[in-house]
């Protein structure tokens, strides 16, 4: 006799769409780098893998005008910059056995988890090329252990010109962060308190607030991001699918998410490069 229409079946423990919007919502606040970038969804569903944005040059600062004489006319130009589409997916493959054997086993809930984390890594890692790529502040700096690693910080800071005030968060690799607690600039995470920028902060330095990364090891890199520098285009929301195959009784999810990370305004963010000496 076949199951009855109110027995509980496999696919209603696994609702692709309620698990699309879990995903959705949980991933923004998932990507650590999330609070230095603007997130855009003005282009979901529409057509194309690469995507042209704007980037306004700044027409100058305003000048002394005499009396009866004309303003200046300053000419807007922009230059266009190309981002490529990123598809990224995780599937997650599982058999009857390891369902029904496991205790308290959500698939569900397990399944969303881990594809947040995927995506999130994979997002972060991406949003980090785009950096390494596109960063025009750079600096060179040589480490040795009679190197005060924050005075490096803020030689590198005078990059920003006249707008090094406001927030910024440094991001570097555990080698640095080794070298930077032994400062005496450096400003523990118990007294920055509640207003750190973005998770995992570890301190601060001049102003800037500190996380690190295992992915910025190789090569040794550091970035000095100021918000509204990396911009995260959505190009298609989390698309959540479910599969079974009834032969072997194994069991798929896969949730995949288009997306074009870039950065935004490469005068927000300074590439630091460094060696040990």
């Amino acid at each position: 006799m076949g199951a009855s229409a109110n027995a509980t079946k496999l696919a209603n423990l696994i609702d692709p769409q309620v698990l699309a919007d879990y995903i959705d919502k949980k991933l923004i606040d998932g990507i650590r780098f999330a609070p230095l970038a603007t997130i855009d969804n003005t282009l979901v569903g529409r057509p194309g893998d690469k995507l042209t944005f704007p980037y306004w040059s700044y027409v100058g600062d305003s000048v002394a005008v005499s009396e009866g004489a004309d303003i200046p006319i300053a000419q807007l130009s922009q230059t266009p910059v190309t981002v490529t589409v990123s598809k990224i997916g995780r599937a997650i493959e599982y058999t009857d056995e390891a369902l029904l054997s496991g205790y308290n086993n959500d698939v569900a809930e397990e399944a969303a988890k881990q594809v947040v984390m995927s995506i999130n890594s994979a997002v972060e890692g991406l949003l980090l090329n785009a950096m390494s790529t596109n960063a025009t502040l750079t600096k060179a700096v040589t480490l040795s252990a009679d190197t005060d690693a924050a005075d490096e910080i803020a030689d590198a800071l005078t990059l920003f010109g006249e707008d090094i005030d406001g927030e910024k968060v440094i991001a570097i690799p555990p080698s640095f962060y080794a070298y930077l607690r032994k400062s005496t600039s450096w400003i523990p995470n118990t007294e920055i308190g509640a207003n750190t920028i973005i998770r995992g902060t570890v301190g601060m330095v001049h102003g800037c607030q500190i996380v690190t990364s295992n992915r910025l090891t190789t090569p040794n890199t550091a970035y000095i991001i100021k918000p509204g520098a990396l911009r995260i285009v959505m190009k298609r929301d989390t698309l959540v699918e479910y599969d079974r195959d009834i032969i072997s009784e194994t069991n798929y999810i896969k949730a995949s998410k288009l997306f074009a990370p870039y950065v935004y305004d490469a005068s927000k963010l300074i590439k630091i490069t460094f060696s040990a000496g």
